[in-house]
Parts: C-alpha cells; sequence; structure tokens
C-alpha cells in the first residue's frame, strides 16, 4: 500500500514546503518537505537526488526527495502494523512514522496496541508525541490533533 494523493497533501499541509534549507523546531537542518540533511548532505551540498541543495529546490526536486523519504515511512507502517487498514488510516500512520521516525513508530505503544486490535487507541497514542527537545510543542500539537481527526474519518 502506498500513501495517498490525499495523504501527500495533508502532510505537505503538516510539513510545511520550503525549498531552501531551514531549521526545524528542534534545531535541526531541513529542507523541502521534512526532509533532515543528513552530515554527508551538508557537507558535500549534495543530496541522493545529486542536486545541490545550496541554492534552493524546485517544485519538481521537492516532491521527488518527498517520494524517496516516504519509502522508509511506507515500508515501516506495511510491515509493522499487522492489521487491516483503511487508506485514511494507513495515511495517517504514514505521516506518523515520517515525523517521529521509522524507529520510534515501529517501537511505539501506538503500534502495539493497534496490532491488538485497539483501533480506538490510535488518536489518544498520536496525542503523546507533541514533544520536541523535551518541550511541548504546538506545533506538534496541532498537527497530532489534524493526524487524530485524520484517523477517525473512516
Amino acid at each position: 500500500m502506498n500513501i495517498s494523493y490525499a495523504g501527500i497533501e495533508a502532510l505537505k499541509r503538516r510539513e510545511g514546503v520550503v525549498s531552501t534549507m531551514y531549521r526545524d523546531t528542534a534545531g535541526l537542518p531541513t529542507i523541502g518537505v521534512g526532509h533532515l540533511l543528513t552530515k554527508d548532505e551538508l557537507t558535500s551540498g549534495k543530496l541522493a537526488l545529486s542536486v545541490d541543495w545550496h541554492q534552493g529546490l524546485t517544485d519538481a526536486q521537492i516532491d521527488e526527495l518527498l517520494r524517496r523519504d516516504l519509502d522508509a515511512a511506507e515500508t515501516a507502517v506495511a510491515t509493522g502494523v499487522r492489521v487491516r487498514l483503511s487508506s485514511q488510516q494507513f495515511d495517517t500512520l504514514v505521516s506518523f512514522a515520517f515525523n517521529v521516525g521509522v524507529t520510534a513508530f515501529r517501537h511505539s505503544t501506538l503500534v502495539r496496541l493497534l496490532n491488538a486490535g485497539d483501533y480506538a487507541a490510535v488518536p489518544a497514542q498520536l496525542r503523546r508525541w507533541i514533544y520536541s527537545a523535551g518541550q511541548v510543542d504546538p506545533i506538534l500539537v496541532k498537527r497530532r490533533e489534524d493526524e487524530a481527526r485524520q484517523w477517525a474519518s473512516v
């Protein structure tokens, strides 16, 4: 299963789309749609797309980078969740995994409860992930509420 067009658009709205490097709320160098620049990318100035990010990215480059970045989140959801998901539920979990990282997603209580068949627990579990650098982040609070709404819209 892949994230839907509507899911990608919701993810872009939550993450923002920025063509030049910026610091996210945790202070990490980021570009495009939530792409954290690696040490190699910072040092070389080149993304995996063989594109120099210093001058900014085109819309097409941003979309290609997002597509590559989404692969890991989609795989984490597809392999980590053992219960049936609707498209909207899959989209919600991909957005969440994309944001918190696949390792955190795979080891989360959310996945454990969902795999036990507790679909109703997901919104409350999403709402637990609102911290950045040890502090409640209002942006994450808003994002998790949006993801919880998306989950419940099934």
